[in-house]
């Protein structure tokens, strides 16, 4: 077991060795508060001319912003509005930023996140967000930007703040890092605008916390592009209670590979579809050579939508893609998008 692993189940624990290092952690929370109070107060950038709408979450590891961020993309074009979005390119190495990203774009300059958001709208990376907000309203006609994480990137003006948080882990053992897996104190959940729970919540004590859902959309084979749509049961209340898949003729049993930060989640999605899972689980943002999708065996290889921006030319024909779609609250949105709607800004 790796040392990154046994730090994160110690993280999950009430009482661990990890506690060991809370005098790390004081200083850790020292430091972000310093910098929260200086680019917020002493060294604040100029605001900038269209709605930010910054998605982030205070802890380490997978929360579903990507998912979010699709969503919000898709229900704000419909809305009229035409959204863009910026990131730090977590896992790329730009030669130069800001870079715009397009879907030809090479994924270990951009990350895989940002490609797989440039399917959907304009993307500009840059560690600097500030700076590649600028950029994209230089080289876009986006009229309401959204930050792909940045909570804590606080040179980043912002409007409105969007926290997503996993309803199964919730926030560990509440210590922030490297004691925990919080990048800022619970407390901070205080000064947002909107809090999200992603999947079911495990005792959270959260106000003003609103769902996430996240429901299999189809299953897309990776080089034909052959799709197996899932059907989506509900209840009388619009909650899922049950998924059909159609049209699948090669077996339950399958292989699951996922470069991601909670490949659990992944897992609990394909067990939904009725599917016997071996789960093949990469560090996030894993940089796939192909290798890890070959096994002794003609099982059917299933990835996620965001490792397969990774594995195109990679892939043999036995490889498929979970395409997801997260679903918000009804009472969120019409909240978001009025508070959006309310601002003094050029839109």
């Amino acid at each position: 077991m790796s040392f990154s692993h046994s730090l994160e189940k110690a993280w999950n624990r009430p009482v661990s060795w990890a506690l060991l290092l809370l005098p790390l952690s004081w200083v850790f929370r020292l430091v972000a508060y310093l910098r929260r109070h200086f680019y917020q107060r002493l060294s604040p950038n100029k605001p900038i001319n269209v709605p930010v709408v910054v998605v982030g979450n205070i802890s380490v590891g997978g929360t579903g912003k990507t998912p979010l961020l699709l969503s919000l993309v898709s229900w704000f074009s419909a809305q009229g509005y035409r959204p863009g979005v910026i990131s730090r390119g977590y896992g790329g190495q730009a030669a130069q930023y800001p870079m715009f990203v397009t879907a030809e774009s090479a994924v270990k300059e951009v990350g895989d996140e940002p490609l797989l958001l440039a399917g959907a709208c304009p993307v500009v990376i840059d560690p600097d967000r500030y700076r590649a907000a600028q950029s994209l309203l230089a080289q876009t006609d986006c009229n309401l930007i959204l930050s792909d994480d940045g909570l804590q990137h606080y040179r980043l003006p912002r409007d409105i703040e969007i926290v997503v948080v996993d309803g199964e882990k919730g926030f560990g053992n509440g210590q922030c890092l490297p004691a925990g897996p919080l990048r800022e104190p619970v407390g901070r959940l205080r000064s947002v605008d909107f809090t999200l729970v992603n999947g079911s919540n495990t005792g959270l004590v959260i106000n003003r916390a609103y769902r996430l859902g996240i429901k299999p959309r189809q299953l897309r084979h990776l080089v034909s592009g052959d799709i197996c749509d899932v059907t989506v049961h509900e209840n009388t209340e619009g909650e899922a209670e049950g998924f059909e898949l159609s049209q699948w003729q090669y077996g339950r049993k399958i292989h699951a590979v996922a470069g991601i930060g909670n490949p659990h989640r992944f897992v609990t999605t394909l067990e939904q579809l009725g599917f016997d899972v071996q789960l093949h689980a990469w560090p996030d943002h894993h940089n796939f050579d192909g290798d890890e999708l070959l096994f002794d065996d003609t099982l059917p290889v299933i990835i996620t939508a965001k490792d397969a921006v990774k594995c195109h030319g990679l892939a043999h024909d036995n490889v498929w893609v979970l395409d997801i779609t997260a679903v918000p609250e009804a009472e969120f949105l019409e909240k978001l998008t009025d508070r959006v709607s309310h601002l003094n800004k050029t839109i």
